[in-house]
């Protein structure tokens, strides 16, 4: 699954994200989502989601719900 649509992802879920720093590198980080940003239904780059520990980033992969 992938994270360009927001009904795929809720607080709680492991996912990879990138972050702004690394868009053009492609560098994936992990996390815990504690906030999803992204208030509309999908975005092609993926949603914008806060992590638990403050990163925020593009959720490129969800690796577990």
């Amino acid at each position: 699954m992938n994270g360009e649509n927001r009904l795929n992802l809720s607080v709680g879920m492991e996912v990879m994200v990138v972050e702004k720093q690394n868009q053009k590198n492609g560098v994936l980080t992990f996390g815990v989502i504690a906030k999803v940003l992204t208030k509309s239904s999908s975005h092609p780059y993926g949603i914008k989601v806060m992590l638990e520990d403050g990163k925020v980033g593009r959720v490129k992969e969800i690796v577990k719900k």
